[in-house]
Parts: structure tokens; C-alpha cells; sequence
């Protein structure tokens, strides 16, 4: 029971996770995994307290493919892979840090995943579009509409991780969050990576998937006034099943859009990227905590096992990453 728990919590989580360009990575169940060009590791401590290293070579198919390549289907491609990565991180690491527990069948985690996601597209889809259109008379002014709703979206996103941030062990699956940073804006920095330097690094970092997550909830706001437009000027009308049927198959779209201006905003520093950054930063109080020294050294193990017998021609140089998880 408790893993099946633990697998429907996971599966909600994973939605703020975001993929990695360069170095990055995100936190597992009391550990870190750490993604870098060409593989990704994973470092988990057991009850005992011994670290358990896997590493998994890794190629995305953004960098395979012409299709893939272009803008917004790149961010398309790289969300999944994320999100597939993120699903087999936190298995493993659940697999360690909770030995204790019996596994979950694959059917089980498949109808919790599934469950997850329902209850994720209910919360953040479906409610706030139909708060808005009973209590306010503004269905058929697509601007107006899809703000107000998009600021419930964001209102419900912000008391959402309030509250699951009132869980033990999401507590610390947040202080992993922020020792996961920490260590990445070590390496960035070019000083010698170890527990004291990256303790002195801020928890925010402003390439975390929190900040894209918050990114893609703006953009669906621009997205979906437009697409309701079409709609309204071909149909003269649009109910509340009508935007939902268009709206969720863009989805993906609008997570792709949201990755390009992610992308901007680590190489811009105008007025507008620096403001878009903002509410990201804000809300990585919430998801990102001050982590214990072993919770740093856990994600030390695991940059190093990332890189490998590259490791140390990669450390000690300033590296400016367009994105982290």
C-alpha cells in the first residue's frame, strides 16, 4: 500500500521535473540523479547509509534527428525523455532507499501512473476552466477567459506544492532538489567541487524545472486565448468540453514553446527575461530546501560517476548551462 502510494505521489511529481542541457539533473528518493552529454547517473544512500552508484549511456534524439531538432518539437522530444528518465530514476531509487517495501507489479504502477495524471490534468485543466465559467460571465472573450483561468492554473500549482511540501519525505526529496543545484552551480562556477564550495551556492537556480513549469503555465495562457479566438470567430460560440478538446492535445505544444523561451532566458538578460525568471526563483523557495552535507556528497557521486573518466578534464573550467532540471 505504501508503495503504491509512493508511486501515484511520484507520478505527480515527476510533471515538475524538466530535462537537462549540459549538466542538471533532479532529485530522487534520497539521492540525485545527474545528467551530462552522452549519459546520465544516478546516486541513491540506503538505509545503512552506503551510497549505490547506476549510470545509463544516453543519446537524445534531438541530436539525432532533423525533426527533433527544430524549435519546439526539440522541447517536445526532451520533455518526454525527461519525464521517462525521471520515471526510472525514482523507481531505482525507491528500489534502494525503501528495500523494505514490495515492489509495485507493472500493471499496479501503470493504473497509478495513469490515476496521477488524470488527477493532474483534473486540477490544472479542467478545474480552473470550469471555476471560471461558473462564476464569471466571460466564456466567449477568449483574453479574458484564459487568464483568469491560467491564474487559478497557477494559484492551484502554488497551494499544490505547499501542500505536498508538508510531507517528510517530500521534505527531503526538496533538500535533494537543493543539493542537486548547489552542486551544479559548483561546477559551473569552475572552483573544485566538493561539500564546502557548493554549500556556499545558492538552492534557486533559474534553469530549474520549476521555473519552466512556470513558464509553460504563462505560455498556455497566450496559447490557449488564441486557439479559443479561432475557435469563437469560426463557430460564433465555444463551451467547456470544446476547450478542453482543443486544448489538451496542445499540451505538448505549449511544454515545447515554454522550453524556447527557457532556452532565451539563460542567454538574455533584458528587463523581459529577467522578470519571466522571476516567479520561478519565488517558487524554488517551496521546491528547493537547504540540503544536509550528505545529501551534497550524494550528488557529487553522482556528477562524478555521470562524467566518468571525464571528469576531471570537465571540472575546474566556467560553463554557462542552458538548462537544468
Amino acid at each position: 500500500m505504501a508503495r503504491a502510494y509512493f508511486f501515484m505521489k511520484k507520478s505527480l511529481l515527476i510533471i515538475t521535473m524538466k530535462p537537462s542541457i549540459l549538466v542538471g539533473g533532479q532529485a530522487v528518493i534520497e539521492g540525485v540523479m545527474m545528467r551530462v552529454p552522452g549519459s546520465y547517473a544516478t546516486a541513491v544512500r540506503d538505509p545503512n547509509g552506503e551510497i549505490h552508484i547506476q549510470k545509463k549511456d544516453f543519446i537524445s534524439i534531438t541530436e539525432t534527428s532533423s525533426f527533433w531538432k527544430r524549435p519546439i518539437f526539440r522541447g517536445i522530444a526532451s520533455l518526454y525523455e525527461s519525464m521517462k528518465m525521471g520515471m526510472r530514476t525514482l523507481n531505482y531509487s525507491a528500489d534502494i532507499a525503501m528495500p523494505e517495501e514490495e515492489p509495485q507489479s507493472k500493471v499496479g504502477e501503470f493504473f497509478s501512473t495513469l490515476f496521477a495524471i488524470a488527477l493532474a490534468i483534473s486540477l490544472f485543466m479542467i478545474a480552473p476552466m470550469w471555476i471560471t465559467t461558473t462564476i464569471m460571465d466571460i466564456e466567449k472573450d477568449a483574453l479574458w477567459f484564459n487568464l483568469v483561468s491560467g491564474l487559478f492554473r497557477i494559484l492551484f500549482f502554488i497551494v499544490y506544492l505547499l501542500l505536498i511540501s508538508l510531507l517528510n519525505d517530500v521534505k527531503r526529496l526538496f533538500q535533494y532538489h537543493g543539493a542537486e543545484h548547489r552542486v551544479v552551480y559548483n561546477f559551473e562556477s569552475g572552483k573544485d567541487v566538493n561539500i564546502k564550495n557548493a554549500q556556499s551556492f545558492p538552492t534557486q537556480h533559474p534553469r530549474c524545472g520549476t521555473s519552466f513549469l512556470f513558464i509553460v503555465l504563462l505560455s498556455a495562457i497566450l496559447v490557449f486565448a488564441f486557439v479559443d479566438t479561432l475557435i469563437i470567430s469560426a463557430l460564433g460560440t465555444i463551451s467547456l468540453p470544446l476547450r478542453l478538446l482543443f486544448h489538451l492535445p496542445l499540451i505538448p505544444i505549449v511544454s515545447g514553446i515554454g522550453y524556447e523561451l527557457i532556452k532565451l532566458s539563460s542567454r538574455k538578460d533584458s528587463l523581459f527575461f529577467t522578470l519571466l525568471k522571476k516567479p520561478g526563483l519565488w517558487l524554488q523557495n517551496i521546491t528547493t530546501k537547504n540540503p544536509e552535507d550528505e545529501m551534497v556528497e550524494v550528488s557529487i557521486k553522482a556528477l562524478e560517476e555521470a562524467f566518468g573518466d571525464q571528469y576531471e578534464h570537465m571540472v575546474g573550467r566556467e560553463y554557462t548551462a542552458e538548462a537544468i532540471g
